[in-house]
């Protein structure tokens, strides 16, 4: 379990605020790539949110969740997948990838960090919801 003297490890201050613009202007550069392909919006509200699918991954415990929820929350994946839609040109793999990207963009500006294995609330960027995983020993 993290404790408080772990919270040092989160994001704090000017570097908080840079991430969860960098966050915002991934979700905006996603979107504005995804327009400039004329393609479905309601593909894009379809399948905005299922990256949290791998938030299920909670059900085996926080170890387990952390590994899927970062697994489906890091750029590489989308980025890899963006890249063989382009070597291929493959309009729908570009548009998997830009949806992905414009919602890991999203979760950023929120506030949503990649997961510590010690809680669902315990992230790079923060401390979110109102768990006590930072109680004190």
């Amino acid at each position: 379990m993290m404790t408080r003297s772990d919270a040092r490890f989160s994001v704090s201050g000017w570097p908080k605020i840079l991430l969860r613009f960098e966050g915002a202007a991934l979700l905006a550069a996603a979107s504005f790539a995804y327009w400039r392909l004329d393609a479905s919006w309601g593909l894009f509200a379809l399948l905005f949110l299922v990256p949290d699918l791998s938030l299920l991954g909670y059900l085996a415990g926080p170890r387990v969740g952390a590994i899927a929820y970062n697994a489906a929350h890091t750029t590489i994946g989308p980025l890899a997948l963006g890249a063989v839609g382009l070597f291929f040109d493959n309009a729908l793999l570009l548009q998997l990838a830009l949806i992905h990207l414009a919602h890991i963009g999203f979760d950023r500006a929120l506030g949503y960090g990649l997961k510590y294995g010690t809680a669902f609330g315990d992230t790079h960027l923060c401390r979110i919801g109102g768990g006590a995983s930072y109680a004190p020993r």
